[in-house]
């Protein structure tokens, strides 16, 4: 693919918008795409990335990359007309509003993330609205500079904050948000780090809310080849989180 254009933006995250000669093939909220790092000597594996949205007007695939390691820093690094290799739609997404026969509205979807893991529930609230529905996004960081792309998360439906220090919306963490004791859910998907998403999940089992969680495992492959991602389930013993998940049903990893 053709790197269309890089965004800073901050010194640790950047956006990188690509773009294919050919029309992108169709894609799932929750899915992930496998790049490879050519040039930099320290990489020798593809790093696993969700998807953060697609503009099918535009053809681009967007990308939003924490340069934690030298591969992803590499991947910052990157200028408009590069080419990289990606491999993509991989994995399993994300469950879509359905409607209610009774009510004919659709399923109403909380989707809670932090750090780098909002990443995905961007084009997932994308994808519900362009089915008629409006997303709920509940966004945590450790402060207000954390907080990534939240205009863009505004355009896509109602977005709610909390910040370890207090800094923007209200201050702790995102199971401590008030939304949580106001409003009911039909479904919650979160990704984020692993204990943010056990607290999400133990939120949604104690007011009997099925949760969905994005898994961040290593993937070497994403093609369930090198078991690099292996997790045990409650339901079904080890399994392949690039083949089976990332996105699957909390009460299959942890009982709260």
């Amino acid at each position: 693919m053709t790197v269309k254009s890089v965004h800073h933006i901050n010194a640790k995250y950047v956006l990188i918008v690509l773009t294919d000669s050919e029309p992108l093939p169709d894609m799932m909220p929750g899915q992930f795409v496998e790049v490879r790092v050519d040039g930099d000597p320290d990489t020798f594996l593809r790093r696993p990335i969700s998807i953060n949205d697609v503009d099918r007007e535009n053809n681009e695939l967007h990308l939003l990359v924490a340069m934690v390691g030298s591969g992803t820093r590499h991947l910052g690094q990157l200028t408009e007309g590069a080419m990289l290799n990606v491999m993509y739609p991989l994995g399993n997404g994300f469950t879509l509003p359905t409607q209610s026969p009774q009510t004919g509205s659709l399923t109403r979807h909380l989707l809670v993330g932090g750090g780098v893991g909002v990443a995905p529930l961007l084009f997932f609230g994308r994808r519900i609205k362009e089915m008629g529905g409006e997303p709920t996004f509940l966004l945590g960081a450790r402060s207000a500079s954390d907080l990534l792309l939240l205009s863009r998360f505004e355009e896509m439906g109602r977005v709610f904050v909390t910040t370890e220090d207090g800094s923007k919306g209200e201050k702790g963490f995102v199971t401590n948000h008030s939304i949580l004791g106001k409003e009911t859910f039909d479904l919650i998907s979160t990704c984020g780090p692993a204990p943010m998403m056990k607290a999400v999940a133990a939120y949604a089992e104690k007011a009997g809310v099925p949760c969905e969680v994005s898994l961040e495992n290593k993937m070497a492959c994403g093609l369930g080849a090198c078991l690099c991602c292996v997790e045990k389930t409650t339901d079904k013993g080890n399994i392949c989180i690039c083949t089976e998940g990332p996105v699957i049903n909390s009460k299959r990893i942890w009982q709260n």
